[in-house]
């Protein structure tokens, strides 16, 4: 199935909303956070520090496995790897709403970034190796295009969300994103891997 599913079939469509929802999980992350900083800062007393932190800790792991997780699924399965990508990402997220202290939040948006490492170069790697030809370039600009609006709507997703709850719900909404990524993706996406790849990471 690799290389012949064709954009606009049925199959196309369920995999670029499997590969949209899953980056967007962690391009969103990445700035939906800011604007919920001066909420933690005061229910959980955290310094200026402690805020940075909480927005740095996940750039700099996301930033810093994105490699190892294109890697690990050129040897593993993209799809599985995007797959544990994403429950990591939401277990992080949950771990994150629940933060008891400004600590914990920081550990647990470090965790969040190894996640989003895994599943963000998955995502694209899953398009490569699905679409074929002007197919997949149109595949790959959709994502592009569409993790675009994804990261300019995050801060009135932010805003709104704050606004009308908790500023734990701002990672709680990854939840349910997470899950719909998870039953599309097994039911849609195919499995495919690099044969070329090296044994050794």
């Amino acid at each position: 199935m690799t290389g012949t599913v064709a954009y606009r079939s049925a199959a196309g469509r369920w995999v670029l909303l499997a590969t949209v929802l899953g980056s967007a999980l962690a391009f969103i992350d990445a700035t939906v956070v800011t604007i919920a900083l001066p909420r933690i800062a005061e229910d959980l007393d955290a310094t200026t520090a402690d805020l940075q932190w909480t927005v740095n800790g996940y750039a700099l792991t996301l930033a810093a496995f994105l490699l190892l997780g294109g890697a690990l699924g050129d040897r593993l399965g993209r799809r599985r790897v995007f797959l544990v990508g994403v429950v990591w990402f939401a277990v992080a997220s949950v771990a994150c709403a629940l933060a008891p202290t400004v600590g914990v939040l920081v550990a647990a948006r470090v965790l969040q970034g190894v996640g989003g490492a895994l599943l963000t170069p998955g995502s694209l790697a899953i398009l490569q190796s699905t679409f074929a030809g002007d197919d997949r370039g149109r595949a790959i600009g959709a994502w592009s295009g569409l993790g675009g609006l994804a990261g300019a709507a995050a801060p009135f997703l932010g805003g709104w969300v704050v606004q009308v709850a908790d500023w734990r719900w701002v990672f709680g909404i990854n939840v349910p994103l997470a899950a719909l990524v998870v039953a599309v993706a097994l039911r849609h996406v195919p499995e495919s891997a690099d044969p070329g790849a090296q044994a050794r990471v």
